[in-house]
């Protein structure tokens, strides 16, 4: 089992910027890669950015240039520096990890408002 708990969403104006966190536990050894997803109300979730175990990063065409996923192993936290804040980017944003080949796990989830 992985446990994974979200925070720093809030309401932030457009151009602005967050950081959001992902605390994982649990039999973290086996994570292959991590990813922040997100979900904006009646549409699918979509992957923004991962990282893998050895540390390369990949983003979603729409946040390249703004987003910024990093990990700090001392902390077993993963963060999703996200600048230049659009209304488009509203959503929930979800972590997950990808533990071994096949399992899945997902926190909760933290809210980003945009709105000026």
């Amino acid at each position: 089992q992985v446990q994974l708990v979200e925070s720093g969403g809030g309401l932030v104006q457009p151009g602005g910027s967050l950081r959001l966190s992902c605390g994982y536990s649990g039999r973290i050894a086996n994570i292959n890669f991590m990813d922040w997803y997100r979900q904006a109300p009646g549409q699918q979730r979509e992957l923004v950015a991962r990282i893998t175990y050895g540390g390369s990063t990949s983003y979603a065409d729409s946040v390249k240039g703004r987003f910024t996923i990093s990990r700090d192993n001392a902390k077993n936290t993963v963060y999703l520096q996200m600048n230049s804040l659009k209304f488009d980017d509203t959503a929930v944003y979800y972590c997950k990890a990808r533990w071994g080949e096949v399992y899945d796990y997902w926190g909760q989830g933290t809210q980003v408002t945009v709105s000026s």
